[in-house]
């Protein structure tokens, strides 16, 4: 259960080792032209998906160091830094700093297919709330919402959840809306799953400062957990745009396995893995480090697609009917 965070960890020890390598010769001063330089460096030499979202590095230095030059404040500095950065559309790039934390957004202007009052108010009823997995009975069906996987998952919790889901038909595992954490509790819920050793994903690591150095594609298995309960049944998972990072891993997971449906609206991405690097103000910034794979070989970056695609429209939202719900419970029961 601990391969994915392990992996994750070594990414960012590798790259992060690698940049320290770029400027041990002198030592960077703290002035607009040097910090800009030492962001677009490191993002050149280190961010690993310029090719997948054919980006001209080079052109959007011509563009931005200029303006970083004539900055005359930290924070007209910044301004210029994080609007260079989001030219990237990478929601694991951003810039930290004292006063503001830059951000991209990639499910701004998507279809939301999601209402939490919805839900709550028309289908869950009196749910339990079991750690941080709510979960219900509905017609039948397990349904289990988790809307972040920063939240931890325990075993005992899990216990709980499918012995209260013994003999349905099957369970509805409801993600929509989560923006990520730790893929660590998402291998937790696909281990209670298979029943084999199986390969979930790969992935290549961004190694040196050249456009194609990448370590080979490496492959990522999950054994099992043979001692505990197991989900049984049809098992369906519903996504949306706002699903992120390790929500879109968990969704990849689950192209490995032919008994799991995806359905609603893909994911929005998030792929590759976040590593990050200080600059001489003492500012920090994150970069994705990693370009990662389905079984079936699609970068994920720009997101999972679902197996089902139904839509939640406003007008369904206003009537208090979610129709990607409606639609999984419906095929759950086809299974009987």
């Amino acid at each position: 259960m601990k391969k994915l965070t392990g992996i994750w960890t070594l990414c960012i020890l590798l790259v992060c080792g690698s940049c320290e390598q770029l400027f041990l010769d002198s030592q960077p001063e703290n002035t607009n032209a040097e910090n800009f330089d030492v962001l677009w460096e490191v993002m050149n030499e280190r961010y690993s998906l310029f090719d997948y979202k054919k980006i001209d590095w080079d052109s959007v230095r011509n563009v931005y160091r200029p303006l970083a030059l004539q900055a005359q404040s930290d924070t007209e500095l910044y301004d210029v830094f994080a609007a260079m950065l989001n030219t990237l559309r990478d929601g694991h790039v951003n810039l930290r700093t004292p006063f503001d934390i830059s951000r991209y957004l990639p499910y701004l202007g998507e279809p939301a297919n999601y209402s939490f009052d919805v839900l709550e108010q028309n289908y869950l009823g009196d749910y339990r709330i079991t750690g941080f997995l709510l979960n219900q009975e509905i017609e039948g069906v397990g349904y289990i919402h988790y809307r972040s996987f920063a939240t931890p998952i325990l075993d005992s919790e899990l216990d709980f959840v499918l012995d209260r889901f013994k003999g349905l038909l099957g369970v509805v595992i409801d993600i929509r809306n989560n923006e990520g954490g730790d893929p660590a509790n998402g291998l937790k819920i696909i281990s209670r799953i298979i029943s084999e050793r199986t390969r979930l994903y790969s992935y290549q690591l961004k190694t040196g400062p050249a456009p194609d150095d990448f370590s080979e594609e490496k492959e990522v298995f999950l054994d099992p957990d043979t001692e505990n309960p197991k989900f049984s049944g049809r098992i369906v998972v519903l996504t949306n745009r706002t699903v992120y990072s390790a929500g879109s891993y968990f969704a990849a997971y689950t192209k490995a396995l032919p008994d799991v449906v995806l359905m609603g609206d893909d994911t929005g991405g998030g792929c590759g893995v976040p590593a990050g690097y200080d600059l001489p103000n003492g500012w920090y910034f994150n970069y994705s480090s990693t370009i990662g794979y389905t079984v079936d070989g699609l970068n994920f970056e720009g997101g999972v697609p679902v197996d089902i695609r139904v839509e939640m429209t406003p007008e369904d939202i206003a009537a208090g009917r979610d129709p990607i719900l409606e639609r999984a419970i419906e095929y759950v029961k086809e299974g009987r």
